[in-house]
């Protein structure tokens, strides 16, 4: 597998590399981003090696990702429609103003328009839903987002951070009136954190949505910075943001290493591995801050990894997931199958009830 072996994403004929491009980093306003210059590098070196998908957000070092962004493709003629640009809307950007954020209408043309004038394009390809915002009706927000794509000012439609049940309702609202569906998610995914695993990734098998796991080396724990058995400060320029690993992280970055020795492997390029290969998964988000990063986290397409290898690491970092999830896994089957009945005065009891009557 390589950055042109490019997949479908979700129910859509969009074609997408296996990895994105994630560009929180590009822009250095607050104070551990890239520079112009450098970002500039790290897309064309993504754009080389046949990569296609470049993720950003409004609020992304305040519309400085974005300007980059439209700066480094207004001189490269026609190779902005060669790429699938998606950008987020919900943040606020403009002080005072109630408007200038959120998914009302208002605000996603507002919004809108003021990223394509950073982006200097006329469209985006993905226009990404970047949170939840309980104050707005769904409907609102979906035909809104609907008369952005008849107007071809947006290609595709995608949510992220938003709650499953949330998701499922605009997804079958949009489905029951015509209006542009959603095609993708975007949702934190990684060996150390897994609980979208219960809700929102089956929901998006179930409807046919692509996913797309953000932060899949967890700010940094799974990169091969940390273990165990190392003491004192990481040298991280987001340590301060992020803290360090908990005991229970550590026992799943312990794993990892001793995985990606025996592989000989980087552990971030095992970690990106794993993530891209778990059920659901279209296309990784990966960032990077230096251009060597970029090449460090590419490394993961030549990751090979055994049966054992990859079974060990979905064992210690398996999840505790939400209610009902655990339940339906481990009795809905058995509760179907059961076979308990009373008809015809018999006395037939099925053998769940016989370990645990009381429960039921």
């Amino acid at each position: 597998m390589s950055l042109d072996s490019y997949v479908t994403l979700g129910r859509s004929g969009l074609r997408i590399s296996p990895f994105t491009l994630g560009t929180m980093t590009f822009g250095e306003d607050h104070g551990w981003g890239t520079s112009p210059a450098e970002s500039k590098d790290i897309l064309s070196a993504y754009l080389e090696r046949g990569g296609n998908s470049i993720d950003t957000a409004n609020i992304y070092t305040n519309g400085h990702s974005e300007k980059i962004i439209g700066d480094y493709f207004a001189g490269k003629g026609s190779l902005r429609d060669r790429v699938v640009i998606g950008t987020k809307f919900f943040g606020n950007l403009y002080e005072k103003d109630p408007n200038g954020g959120g998914a009302g209408r208002k605000g996603i043309m507002q919004q809108l328009e003021n990223s394509l004038r950073r982006l200097q394009t006329d469209y985006v390809d993905i226009y990404w839903l970047h949170n939840f915002d309980p104050a707005t009706p769904i409907e609102e927000t979906m035909r809104a987002l609907d008369d952005l794509v008849a107007s071809g000012k947006v290609r595709y439609i995608g949510f992220s951070d938003v709650p499953a049940w949330r998701t499922a309702e605009a997804a079958t609202l949009a489905e029951f009136r015509g209006w542009a569906p959603i095609v993708g998610l975007q949702l934190e995914y990684s060996l150390l954190e897994r609980s979208s695993e219960g809700e929102l990734i089956p929901l998006a098998q179930a409807k046919g949505m692509g996913v797309l796991p953000w932060s899949p080396l967890k700010s940094g724990f799974l990169s091969g910075k940390y273990s165990s058995g190392r003491t004192g400060p990481v040298d991280t320029a987001r340590s301060a943001l992020v803290g360090a690993p908990s005991q229970s992280d550590y026992i799943v970055i312990d794993a990892l290493n001793e995985i990606a020795a025996e592989a000989g492997a980087s552990p971030a390029a095992v970690a990106l591995n794993w993530v891209n290969k778990r059920p659901g998964i279209t296309s990784t988000l990966v960032g990077a801050r230096r251009l060597a990063q970029l090449e460090t986290n590419l490394d993961a397409f030549a990751v090979t990894l055994t049966d054992a290898q990859r079974e060990t690491l979905d064992e210690v970092s398996a999840p505790t997931l939400n209610f009902p999830a655990e339940n339906n896994r481990t009795l809905a089957a058995m509760l179907a199958f059961a076979g308990a009945t009373v008809d015809d005065q018999q006395t037939i009891v099925s053998p769940l009830l016989q370990t645990n009557p009381t429960r039921y």
